[in-house]
């Protein structure tokens, strides 16, 4: 049977009982409309339900019906019709106490998907929502509203990862992720992938297809979102907390840069333009992200309280193309001032933010690697054009930007390279004796290359001649941090397989970044030395560590 939503229909109610009003996703439309002849047939609940954004008095909250989601019109099997759909929040997971109730619509247009943006709720307290649609009901979901802005945390529990292939492995990390309860989630990018089935092969075998063909058409796009969001690990993720996302290249197409595609096509406006809206129906985004042609005004900011800023960049949108390629270059372009990987809105953007900030912890979201990686032990220059790198100047205006706006502590989380790194970062990469000004945290993939290899560090030859970076790991996983005034704690958490469900994550390393202290300090593992006949994941959870180290 289906819940009647609270009384008060359109309103959006807090705690207080205080009537706040609806924004735009809550109310437009709801006048004047015709509600649907009949409710779908079967749940329309399939791709379960999701949140995100969150701010001192609300959040995104997201769903879209599809009966059928693997349908091949990308229609979700849903009719070509607007069905009115109720939502929900509440302070607790049985809808005892209400905080927020409403109607909107699910629009054909937009995928039928929904985004509701409750107003009025209580900063940093846990919430929990729902749907319906006719008689059906939706999964419940659990989310949070962002901390007071002039109050001061004392945590905050965050998991960020990229580069989730769905035809690599099994999304166990996902899993992993949602059973470690964090409080946010940031996704940076590659959520899809957008190869047909047996093109993009991992050396440990893919262990599912892709359906449909490369994704050009949005009805292509549609379908392979449906395809990944049909994951219970990934719907459990989703579920578990509100998430902040950006998207990279393959959510469009392989290292595009700006209107350039990887190789030459003359449809390519056509084909980012579904790309652009196929995200914004499929993620907890605000409706002012809603895109716009090619356009979808991705970078954003999610403030923490005084703890923390979130500065969500787009490496994507505004580049300059690639100067020499994708791969490893030594590129005179790369230095070239008048080049940008940001565009220069969007460096404006970020290097006002800095100047507004006042948070502990700046923390630049993004998707590329930010610290320089000289493959070339000689005196040669030989980097990676596709990350900053490529771009040097801009990275240098960045960086130069935290240093004047007097920044306390810079943080840069990355993905994209499916491996886990951890670099300090310099303002003067080539000056050994250069001032650390800041720390980079590398995710590895969460499936991309299947199960990869556990390695040591010490024989990746990049670290030799790159005093800055302090970390590699070649397995699958994510990065675990606590987030707090005197400290920031990273751990890189690694699965030993992907190419069956079910793998523990366990800690590989540990870094902190000590208030007021650039750079990275390990922290080294104790011998596990409690109870026998406990499982791998019990020994990970509950393994200790020694004292702080300068690496």
């Amino acid at each position: 049977m289906g819940v009647t939503p609270w009384p008060g229909g359109v309103r959006v109610v807090s705690r207080r009982g205080v009537l706040v009003g609806g924004g735009a996703a809550v109310v437009a439309g709801l006048f004047g409309r015709p509600a649907s002849a009949e409710g779908p047939a079967t749940d329309p609940f399939t791709l379960g339900v999701a949140s995100g954004d969150p701010s001192p008095d609300g959040f995104v909250i997201w769903t879209r019906l599809a009966v059928a989601p693997m349908a091949e019109d990308g229609r979700g099997g849903m009719a070509d019709r607007a069905y009115e759909v109720w939502w929900q929040v509440a302070h607790d997971q049985r809808f005892t106490r209400p905080a927020a109730s409403g109607m909107t619509w699910a629009e054909p247009s937009w995928a039928h998907s929904v985004h509701v943006e409750p107003q009025g709720l209580e900063p940093g307290r846990e919430y929990f929502y729902r749907f319906g649609v006719d008689r059906w009901t939706s999964p419940v979901g659990r989310t949070r509203t962002a901390p007071a802005r002039a109050s001061l945390p004392t945590a905050l529990g965050l998991a960020f990862l990229s580069c989730a292939q769905y035809e690599h492995g099994f999304f166990t990390g996902y899993r992993r992720i949602a059973e470690s309860e964090p409080e946010l989630i940031v996704h940076l990018g590659d959520y899809v992938y957008e190869y047909a089935a047996h093109v993009y092969n991992a050396p440990s075998g893919n262990v599912r297809d892709h359906a449909g063909p490369e994704t050009q058409t949005l009805a292509h796009y549609r379908q392979r979102f449906a395809q990944y969001k049909l994951d219970p690990d990934l719907q459990a993720a989703h579920a578990v907390a509100p998430w902040a996302v950006v998207f990279d290249d393959h959510e469009v197409d392989n290292n595009w840069a700006g209107p350039v595609p990887e190789r030459p096509n003359p449809r390519f406006a056509q084909r980012r333009t579904a790309a652009m809206r196929a995200y914004w129906e499929n993620m907890p985004l605000r409706n002012a992200r809603q895109p716009r042609g090619t356009a979808l005004p991705l970078h954003r900011r999610v403030h923490w309280g005084s703890l923390a800023t979130f500065h969500l960049l787009d490496t994507r949108q505004y580049r300059d193309d690639q100067g020499c390629g994708d791969g490893y270059r030594d590129c005179p372009a790369a230095a070239d001032p008048a080049r940008s990987i940001l565009g220069a809105a969007q460096e404006k953007w970020l290097l006002d933010g800095f100047r507004r900030s006042g948070a502990t912890w700046d923390v630049l979201a993004q998707q590329v690697f930010f610290a320089q990686r000289d493959r070339d032990p000689g005196p040669a220059l030989s980097t990676s054009q596709d990350a900053w790198d490529g771009y040097a100047a801009s990275r240098q205006r960045v960086v130069q930007g935290w240093l004047d706006a007097k920044v306390r502590n810079a943080v840069v989380l990355t993905g994209d390279v499916h491996a886990h790194w951890a670099a300090d970062v310099k303002l003067d990469f080539a000056d050994p004796h250069a001032p650390v000004v800041g720390s980079e945290l590398i995710c590895t993939s969460l499936t991309t290359g299947g199960d990869g290899l556990d390695s040591d560090p010490a024989t990746h030859p990049f670290l030799a001649h790159n005093k800055h970076l302090h970390l590699y790991n070649g397995q699958r996983g994510y990065v675990r941090a606590t987030v707090g005034p005197a400290e920031l704690t990273a751990d890189f958490m690694t699965l030993p397989y992907v190419h069956r469900a079910g793998a523990p994550a366990q800690r590989k390393a540990s870094f902190v970044i000590a208030d007021g202290v650039p750079g990275l300090q390990r922290r080294y593992l104790r011998p596990f030395t409690g109870p026998q006949g406990l499982s791998p994941q019990e020994q990970a959870d509950r393994t200790v560590w020694s004292e702080t180290e300068r690496p």
